[in-house]
């Protein structure tokens, strides 16, 4: 029985080294390197790139007062529509006690020149009546009369503008109804019922009581690099992302290139405006209606197409190799018993990043290598 373990023991051993052995010899073998192959495919290529900007209305107008005082009434709220010449609120004047002072002078003053001037006209009436005075001389009288008069309405008016803002005379165009100079969409009112307000002079801008804007003219303003810029043209077709709107798309039209670059991060940019098309919101999105929900200041994305071949030979990218100046790439040859590949130049033109155009080298029935395959088995190892 011992002679027969041993024997049994030994064979066990000599299996396990035999087995070990052709294990090893057969990983030490090289393997035959298996390849992706392509066909080139008649595409289209286009090199396009992503600007980065927002939407706003291309023209936002700020609404000044044209007098100084205290808001006395706010009649419309931010979001609401008016029309030009529409009443946003109501200022109440806090007169200067110097324009005051003076404007009650000018009263007086006027009051007392009428009086003295309405005496001189019922004498020289009376002497007129009786052929004592010249007809000349009692139209001059009169005349003085006519003006005393107006004289002290004006100053009347002048009182009554510095003290209130507002005559009864000129009521209907009263300074202190702050009125839209444009129709559109209120944008901001940054003020509150009982903040003071100026207005406008060669010191102060003046303080902004509303800021309105049309919202049916909108433009995409953002910027590009200065080495993409020299591509653009004006009137080139680009496609408005508004992530914010569920990643609604709009047609847009370019219509301004800066002439100047800006630094920002150390690199050039420069601006560019395009005009939004509200009517061409992407119909297959089903959100047609949704063209009035734009809001200044979204966040958008500006894809503009700066090249493309339509109609041409492609091939994927991976698949040429570059070797300076000089592309080439390697076509499947036929051999009876395994794979060959020839490796010829080819021209190259149009890139995507994904596919690049051949012009000439190959051609639609040739076969293509691509990058190498990498089995699970060549990962584990």
């Amino acid at each position: 029985m011992k002679k027969y373990s041993k024997l049994i023991i030994a064979a066990i051993i000599a299996a396990i080294f035999i087995g070990t052995f052709v294990f090893l010899w057969q990983k030490s073998q090289p393997k035959e390197v298996q390849y992706s192959e392509f066909i080139p495919q008649l595409d289209s290529i286009r090199k396009t790139t992503i600007i980065t900007g927002k939407i706003e209305p291309r023209n936002e107008v700020s609404v000044k007062p044209q007098i100084s005082g205290i808001i006395a009434e706010l009649m419309k709220e931010p979001g609401q529509y008016v029309q030009q010449g529409e009443v946003i609120a109501k200022v109440k004047v806090i007169p200067d006690m110097g324009s005051l002072s003076a404007a009650e002078s000018r009263v007086r003053l006027a009051t007392l020149n009428l009086k003295q001037a309405q005496t001189d006209f019922n004498r020289e009436n009376a002497l007129h009546d009786q052929q004592l005075v010249s007809d000349d001389e009692f139209d001059k009288v009169r005349q003085q009369l006519r003006q005393a008069t107006e004289e002290k309405a004006a100053a009347e008016d002048a009182l009554q503008v510095v003290r209130d803002g507002v005559s009864k005379s000129n009521a209907s165009a009263s300074s202190t109804l702050i009125r839209s100079t444009i129709s559109g969409v209120i944008l901001d009112i940054p003020v509150k019922v009982g903040n003071s307000v100026i207005n406008s002079n060669t010191f102060n801008d003046g303080t902004t009581i509303a800021t309105v804007a049309n919202m049916n003219d909108l433009i995409f303003r953002g910027n590009i690099d200065e080495t993409e810029v020299g591509q653009l043209v004006i009137g080139m077709p680009l496609k408005i992302t508004i992530g914010a709107l569920q990643d609604m798309t709009f047609e847009a039209a370019l219509e301004y290139i800066s002439p100047k670059a800006t630094e920002s991060n150390g690199a050039n940019q420069f601006e560019i405006k395009a005009a939004v098309r509200l009517n061409s919101v992407n119909a297959d999105s089903g959100k047609s209606g949704f063209a009035s929900t734009l809001r200044s200041g979204y966040s958008a994305n500006a894809e503009i197409i700066l090249a493309r071949a339509d109609n041409v030979l492609t091939v994927p990218e991976s698949a040429i190799e570059f070797s300076g100046d000089t592309t080439f790439v390697y076509v499947l040859t036929d051999s009876i018993n395994k794979k060959n590949y020839t490796r010829k130049q080819v021209v190259t033109g149009l890139s995507d990043g994904v596919n690049i155009q051949v012009k000439s080298g190959i051609t639609a029935k040739d076969r293509v290598r691509g990058p190498e395959i990498i089995t699970e088995d060549d990962k584990s190892e």
